[in-house]
């Protein structure tokens, strides 16, 4: 499990990451639609955290705003930890919802063909700490209890100043 101290004064930093509390369902909820807006195809964001902590919910939210804003029907979104990937398509783009929780070594990563089409798609997974290939130009979302099980935090790493800029 991923273990990172979170600085309880969530303030803007300018180093292409940001603190943000999402301790109120409300914010989480404004946050990812505002994050939706700002990622394109061909984009691999990493949801790292604990289970439970709200990486699929936050995904659920992108998906059905990117749903929403293209006048589609809103799906379900699930975990995909059983089939370890989920497809929708968003109109724009096909998002490819990978979570890798169940795999234990990097051959069956391989086997999955998770970086096969990652550039015609827009990529979210659950877990990546499980992957060993580097990839370039990745989007980090940490999420993170506080001190108090109550008090969640998300840190972004990997967009600009401009990226962060629209979604704060």
């Amino acid at each position: 499990m991923l273990k990172q101290k979170v600085h309880s004064n969530p303030m803007h930093i300018a180093t292409n990451s940001e603190i943000i509390d999402i301790s109120l369902e409300v914010k989480t909820i404004e946050l990812a639609k505002r994050f939706s807006l700002i990622i394109k195809k061909g984009e691999v964001i990493y949801f790292h955290g604990e289970i439970g902590i709200g990486k699929t919910t936050f995904i659920r939210h992108i998906i059905n705003n990117l749903q929403k804003n293209n006048h589609l029907n809103l799906t379900e979104v699930t975990s995909p930890t059983f089939n370890l990937v989920n497809e929708y398509d968003v109109g724009s783009v096909i998002i490819q919802h990978y979570d890798l929780y169940r795999l234990t070594n990097s051959a069956e990563i391989e086997n999955i063909g998770l970086f096969e089409n990652y550039k015609e798609t827009l990529t979210l997974i659950e877990w990546p700490e499980k992957i060993e290939r580097k990839i370039e130009n990745k989007i980090d979302l940490f999420f993170e209890y506080g001190e108090d099980l109550n008090k969640r935090f998300l840190s972004i790493k990997g967009l600009n100043d401009e990226r962060l800029n629209a979604i704060r």
